[in-house]
């Protein structure tokens, strides 16, 4: 695992002031855990995200997402969109270990709510994925529910990040890829994002406004591929939004992504999604529904450009923090300040 404390700085998106984490963890309430794999040819692993420390079914947090390009196997999207309210922590992992994981989260929350499929409805896992298939035997569905128990129970304030959870073995233009974070304060609220980045082809990296990509392509020397990755953008704000309010700030983490040469490729899987911790929901209609006075419409800019800055330095941070990693048959990914050793003087 990549000690980030012992990193040099990364590259600095935008003016806006990063919370004291630069996570998404700075978002009061928020916890992210992770379980690593990596042993020889398996080199995955499972990411958590807590919404709140309490039970997310009986206390629902808005949300939205955004799809922007949706080569994806990722579960629980269609009732996001239809009702606007997570009911689970949110899951990341390998595209073959989704089914897994959706029963992970299923029966933690019938363990919690013995009623949930019986006189309670079902409840809505949500699992997002990316292909790790180039580095981990992705054909061994390693991952299995006592990852996610563990990653859950590791969720704390303090991320790492780089090839670590399920970020272990992800790719980003052809360099190694993984899990990145950071948050921006803009307009009175946090605004805090986390990327599980597997996306990008070499000659298309921009680096905090940097074009690294000629350069990249050059050092790397890989035969030209269409772009065929993903990426999972989670955004997270304490600013009291309805999840019509959020799915417009997850698309704004669109912005951030296409800042670093993305173009949404055909064969990519580019997911946002946004949530508020600033109320929550009832599962119980004898509840009281929360009253709260939304931010007004014109004065959401602000987190726009935060959830963009935020976005693009989570992308910085995934690829600084990496380590070379090496996987299945032999393959490697290079970390990409080892491939471009001069990004840190």
């Amino acid at each position: 695992m990549a000690d980030a404390s012992s990193d040099p700085a990364a590259p600095v998106v935008g003016t806006l002031p990063a919370g004291p984490r630069n996570a998404i963890t700075d978002v009061p309430g928020v916890t992210v855990g992770h379980c690593t794999l990596a042993d020889g040819a398996c080199q995955t692993g499972v990411t958590v995200i807590r919404p709140h420390a309490g039970d997310t079914y009986r206390n629902k947090v808005p949300a939205a997402a955004t799809v922007l390009n949706g080569f994806g196997k990722s579960i629980g999207l269609v009732q996001v969109d239809e009702l606007g309210v997570l009911e689970t922590p949110l899951a990341l992992t390998n595209t073959f270990s989704v089914g897994a994981l959706a029963q992970a989260q299923i029966r933690a929350a019938v363990a919690a709510n013995p009623e949930i499929g019986r006189s309670w409805p079902t409840v809505n896992p949500l699992v997002f994925e990316c292909n790790d298939g180039f580095l981990n035997d992705i054909q061994a569905m390693a991952v299995q529910a006592p990852h996610y128990d563990a990653a859950l129970a590791d969720a704390g304030v303090d991320v790492a990040q780089g090839a670590v959870g399920a970020g272990r073995g992800m790719s980003s233009f052809g360099a190694k890829g993984g899990i990145g974070t950071a948050s921006r304060v803009a307009g009175g609220y946090t605004v805090g994002a986390l990327v599980l980045s597997n996306f990008g082809t070499p000659e298309s990296l921009i680096l905090a406004g940097r074009p690294l990509g000629a350069e990249l392509d050059r050092q790397l020397k890989q035969q030209p591929e269409p772009e065929k990755g993903s990426i999972i953008m989670i955004v997270a704000t304490d600013a009291p939004l309805d999840a019509r309010q959020l799915r417009r700030l997850s698309l704004r983490a669109g912005t951030g992504l296409a800042r670093t040469g993305s173009v949404y490729g055909h064969g990519s899987g580019d997911i946002a999604l946004a949530f508020s911790t600033a109320y929550t929901v009832p599962h119980l209609a004898d509840a009281p529904m929360p009253a709260v006075a939304m931010v007004h419409e014109s004065k959401l800019d602000p987190l726009f450009r935060a959830a963009a800055d935020s976005v693009e330095q989570a992308i910085v941070h995934a690829l600084w923090h990496a380590q070379t990693v090496q996987g299945r048959a032999g393959h490697t990914r290079r970390a990409l300040r080892d491939i471009l050793p001069d990004l840190t003087a």
